[in-house]
């Protein structure tokens, strides 16, 4: 009976630890297609620059079941409004999956990995 609940526990760690990992690995990604796409010379992870920084957007749209299209569609299409006169550009260029990975990134404040 006790090995059958080591076992139990050694398996739920694993899956732990691999669902960390996997985690990481996501963020490192969005960090790097943030960067490369521009995205970190108006926005910032924790202040404020021409944008909102990451972890605001994040605090404003927490409780928003819609959040992620709305920031997929924003990011994709640009825009102004939402954070004052300033527009943000369009980044036409990004998949759905890359809008997706961003948008998840973002609304979880956009924590390194590294």
């Amino acid at each position: 009976m006790r090995l059958h609940y080591v076992r139990g526990v050694f398996a739920l760690l694993t899956f732990m630890g691999v669902s960390l990992a996997h985690a990481q690995s996501k963020d490192a990604q969005a960090w790097v297609l943030a960067k490369q796409n521009a995205c970190l010379g108006c926005h910032a992870i924790n202040k404020k620059i021409v944008g909102p920084s990451y972890q605001d957007v994040a605090l404003r749209y927490q409780n928003n079941p819609a959040a992620n299209a709305f920031l997929k569609s924003k990011i994709q299409h640009g825009g102004a409004g939402s954070w004052g006169v300033v527009p943000m550009p369009a980044n036409g260029k990004l998949s759905d999956a890359e809008l997706t990975l961003l948008t998840q990134w973002i609304l979880r404040g956009a924590p390194r990995s590294d």
